[in-house]
């Protein structure tokens, strides 16, 4: 996975009325911590993360910060842990970075994409995806930014768990072999499924009337 140079400044500020400021600045409120440094409050450019996530494949991902201080740049190894956006104005609103040591194993959800048709869909049935990403252990070096699985032989009725796939050398599943990650679905159970919610919904409108042809009049 390819590592990212991001610089950043120490803030000393906070609250919702600085972070609007920072942002109108073009500037992106952050926060970076680890089990073995002392929580700091940063800045970053915009424009710089921005053109990381354009770039970056998946969401784990992996930078080297230059934390300018009085001192010079302190270099810290970090993930990206959470990026808030704004769906609307298309913007980050604010980042938390994790440090890692690249000699001890992280955990992190992995994306998964589907790929290939299954041939139970073929044959009339539906395809569901239960889990669209499982949580993965590594050393740092090892992190993919997602996983493709086959699900081209899933006959009708059966269910690919996480157990069945294959991991790239270097990963291992941190969840139980038997949760499932896709399976093909009967059409009639999708049916069934779909009645069932269709009578849960009459049933609870049916109560409401019920309960406002019983309320008193004032």
């Amino acid at each position: 996975m390819a590592r990212y140079v991001l610089s950043a400044r120490i803030r000393e500020v906070m609250g919702k009325e600085a972070a609007k400021k920072l942002r109108r600045e073009h500037l992106i409120p952050a926060n970076f911590y680890g089990p073995d440094s002392a929580p700091l409050m940063l800045t970053i450019l915009h424009s710089d993360m921005q053109k990381i996530m354009k770039q970056a494949a998946g969401k784990n991902t992996i930078f080297d910060l230059e934390i300018e201080t009085e001192n010079g740049n302190d270099t810290k190894i970090v993930i990206l842990k959470e990026l808030q956006a704004d769906p609307i104005k298309d913007t980050y609103l604010h980042a938390d970075f994790l440090e890692i040591s690249m000699n001890k194993e992280i955990t992190v959800n992995v994306p998964i994409h589907l790929l290939n048709v299954p041939v139970g869909v073929t044959d009339g049935g539906i395809l569901q995806q239960i889990r669209r990403e499982i949580l993965i252990s590594c050393m740092p070096d090892k992190l993919v930014d997602f996983l493709e699985l086959d699900v081209s032989e899933l006959e009708i009725g059966a269910t690919l768990s996480i157990g069945d796939i294959e991991l790239p050398e270097g990963l291992k599943s941190a969840q139980e072999e038997k949760l499932p990650i896709a399976s093909v679905l009967i059409p009639k159970i999708v049916e069934e499924e779909e009645e069932e919610e269709e009578e849960e919904e009459a049933a609870e409108g049916e109560d409401v009337v019920a309960q406002e042809d019983e309320t008193p009049e004032a």
